[in-house]
């Protein structure tokens, strides 16, 4: 996959890079746990949001190649398939 398609994706692991080191100085600060529950929410939203963008160009990818055999695509279908589960 090139970075090109994966730029939405990477954009999102960004944001929640800073999200979550804000949770940090929210805890260090003895904010209010609610406050840091709801961040932890929303940083797992946007990694789930990253991951399946990941996955779904990768998905893209390989449904647009035609060289694989039968073989292939069970293996692909199987790695897929184990992929979106690990995210559910």
């Amino acid at each position: 996959m090139t970075t090109d398609d994966l730029k939405a994706a990477v954009n999102r692991l960004r944001r929640a890079q800073g999200q979550l080191a804000g949770i940090i100085r929210m805890i260090e600060e003895g904010r209010d746990c609610e406050d840091v529950v709801t961040q932890l929410a929303a940083v797992s939203r946007a990694l789930d949001r990253a991951g399946f963008a990941i996955i779904a160009t990768g998905l893209q990818h390989c449904l647009t190649e035609q060289n694989s055999d039968a073989a292939d695509q069970q293996e692909l279908r199987a790695r897929l398939e184990k992929l979106f589960l690990s995210l559910a």
